[in-house]
């Protein structure tokens, strides 16, 4: 099980709000938000509810004022939690829409999808084992997006605002 906690004023100031599972709309809870502790576990937060717009990747720590280190405005909207997973990652990613294309699989982290495979647009994948992180930047920088096992037949399935992307990682911290 994972918990975290978001506080609307910085350095786990004001009033609180406990998660221990996927949250699609926490506006209820508080009005703002500006600091979060992990208390166990890996979560994603979300800007807009539903698990819709900006995300970002929190891992077991202390986040005092994460809006100037994500860059993030003070709504969190929605959470989810990352389940744990032991065992073996793979994902096929395609150059176009409906897994249309010459299929390239990875099975580890892709610092550089350029170097790797020559491109850098792809519109689907399909996340067979595991669960990764997805840049739109080369070297984990960048806009991410949160990828769990399914079929993501176009962009906008992850959440991402074009098919470039820059960078895979799995999620293996816990």
């Amino acid at each position: 099980m994972g918990k975290i906690i978001f506080y609307e004023e910085r350095n786990f100031g004001g009033r609180y709000h406990e998660c221990m599972s996927d949250c699609a709309d926490l506006h209820s809870y508080f009005s703002r938000c500006h600091s979060c502790r992990v208390e166990s576990g890996c979560f994603m937060v979300y800007d807009r509810s539903n698990y819709m717009g900006n995300q970002y990747f929190f891992r077991s720590g202390e986040y005092p004022d994460y809006m100037g280190m994500t860059g993030f405005s003070d709504c969190i909207r929605s959470c989810r939690m990352i389940p744990m997973y032991h065992g073996s990652y793979r994902m096929r990613i395609y150059p176009h829409a409906d897994m249309g294309g010459q299929m390239m699989e990875l099975m580890d982290d892709c610092p550089n999808m350029m170097e790797r495979f020559h491109m850098s647009d792809f519109n689907s994948c399909h996340v067979m084992d595991g669960h990764w992180l997805m840049y739109d930047q080369a070297n984990y920088r960048g806009r991410m997006h949160y990828l769990r096992p399914g079929h993501y037949r176009r962009f906008s399935d992850w959440g991402g605002m074009g098919p470039r992307i820059g960078s895979i990682r799995r999620i293996m911290e816990f």
